[in-house]
């Protein structure tokens, strides 16, 4: 008969086991603390089309939303330009099998600014920004189309806000963040920006607070040798798609909102603004601030990418007297960077060159090409970062401070635009047509591999082979590196090859 000491240490070692084995809740954008980085311990490092696959499905209509999870479920968020709807999806996480499929919103019509010639919703998803899940509600939000709650369990819609628009050339990618008692999210548009704050049971407007950020245009297109009388984009330089960062500085909340040139500190509680930090060009702002190492960190695009380093203290404008440093040189303009410790880890959206600095100087510590088109942000998880493409590729390096060789190049027949989710052991990556559960131990037959093999849909035209040759090139590659990999026999590639060519 055990002693009752012999209990608790059982227990304590069975809980200890437990948080160790993964993720418990990746249920917002970038995970429980908004910055990437997982607790997961066992998360596959080498995977493909079969090897470490749990499941794979195709996910329906479009979006680029990130995957959420709360348990054993995974939700994200979709919508069909054809069918002029959004819905959100729930999938189980240990079957792969969709649970629900919640029409939220039929669509209306966008607001346009005839304006702006240059109008293009073709360029985003109809379902971008990443839901928020938690265990009673989900919150889903497609921009100036509608934001809801749903009840986790049934599906049902609890509230609904279509009041909050603003036109987007490109549409909104802001995701909402949640605390206790309410829900944030930007609307950033050529013609207004805002920031509110609703209340998580009902949806009523708790506070509302204008943010346009005035600067010289003129004077910093003049400054780039811009003529500020070229017409098409009126007011293009009042664009953003951040996700804000609640945080919280010597007791103090912070709402850390970046918006068109300029980052803002807001009180949750009230929307006052606390102090602001001018980053002129620097709009169409999208990755996600992260605060470390006593510093806030800010990335932007638009004219100029900077990365800017923040003391989140002081009151009013700051930009003179807070910035710790700041640099626009092989910035990324989407992705979000991993802090681990003093290391600061990014990757840059197009030609792929992962770089690291350290955190507290900016200084360069090396840099590293990896190829690809990232828009999707990093995750870290135990000692590893995982850079996911719009190739199809999913780089994994070792987070150190020497430079790293690749531990895996590994290829999917995919385009990866949502950042990563994880969810206990289970790597979980959106693509733009399907969902993978990756994780050791598992894998697919040539059969289930074959049944989805075709190039993936979505993207710009010059993402996509022209014509049924380039296809059949692209597929060719796949099967013969599944062939080299040890994956499939000669046979079977062959016969796979062949399948391919008779659906053509």
């Amino acid at each position: 008969m055990r002693t009752p000491s012999a209990i608790l240490l059982l227990l304590l070692t069975c809980l200890t086991a437990g948080a160790h084995s993964g993720e418990l809740h990746w249920n917002q954008y970038r995970g429980p603390h908004g910055n990437g980085v997982s607790t997961a311990e066992n998360l596959p490092v080498v995977f493909d089309e079969a090897q470490n696959v749990r499941w794979k499905i195709a996910i329906p209509a479009d979006g680029w939303s990130s995957p959420v999870v709360w348990a054993n479920e995974i939700w994200l968020t979709t919508g069909s330009d054809q069918k002029q709807e959004l819905r959100a999806i729930c999938i189980d996480l240990e079957s792969g099998k969709i649970t629900k499929n919640i029409k939220v919103f039929d669509m209306v019509e966008r607001n346009v600014d005839p304006a702006y010639v240059y109008d293009s919703p073709h360029l985003n998803s109809p379902a971008t920004p990443t839901a928020v899940v938690e265990a009673q509600r989900v919150f889903v939000h497609f921009g100036s189309q509608g934001i809801a709650c749903l009840d986790r369990k049934t599906g049902d819609k609890v509230w609904e806000r279509r009041d909050l628009r603003i036109y987007q050339p490109v549409r909104q990618g802001s995701s909402p963040v949640v605390d206790d008692k309410s829900l944030y999210v930007a609307y950033d548009g050529t013609d207004q920006q805002f920031f509110v704050a609703l209340d998580k049971a009902t949806g009523e407007t708790r506070w509302k607070t204008d943010r346009n950020v005035r600067t010289d245009w003129a004077a910093t297109l003049r400054a780039r040798g811009i003529s500020s009388k070229k017409l098409g984009k009126p007011g293009d330089n009042k664009k953003s798609f951040a996700t804000a960062s609640l945080i919280e500085v010597d007791g103090r909340r912070q709402l850390i909102a970046p918006a068109a040139e300029a980052t803002i500190s807001y009180a949750p509680e009230t929307g006052k603004e606390l102090w602001r930090v001018l980053h002129p060009g620097g709009f169409n702002v999208a990755a996600r601030p992260i605060y470390a190492q006593g510093l806030v960190y800010v990335f932007t695009s638009g004219l100029t990418g900077f990365l800017t380093a923040i003391k989140p203290h002081g009151s009013g404008d700051v930009t003179a007297t807070h910035v710790a440093w700041s640099t626009t040189r092989s910035t990324p303009n989407i992705p979000s960077p991993i802090i681990v410790e003093d290391l600061l880890f990014m990757v840059t959206d197009k030609g792929g060159i992962a770089r690291c600095l350290n955190a507290r100087t900016g200084a360069e510590i090396w840099r590293k090409r990896l190829g690809g088109d990232h828009w999707a942000s990093p995750l870290y998880a135990n000692g590893k970062l995982y850079f996911s493409s719009k190739q199809g590729d999913v780089t994994v390096l070792e987070a150190s401070r020497s430079e790293p060789e690749i531990l895996a190049r590994n290829r999917m027949n995919a385009r990866f635009i949502a950042s990563p989710a994880v969810g206990g052991s289970s790597l979980i990556l959106r693509s733009t047509t399907h969902l993978y559960c990756l994780a050791k131990g598992y894998q697919r037959t040539a059969a289930e591999v074959a049944r989805d093999m075709p190039r993936e849909r979505g993207g710009t035209s010059a993402d996509k082979p022209t014509s049924t040759r380039d296809k059949l090139t692209v597929l060719k590659r796949q099967i013969d590196a599944l062939q080299k990999s040890g994956k499939l026999t000669r046979q079977e590639a062959e016969a796979l090859f062949q399948s391919a060519i008779g659906k053509n």
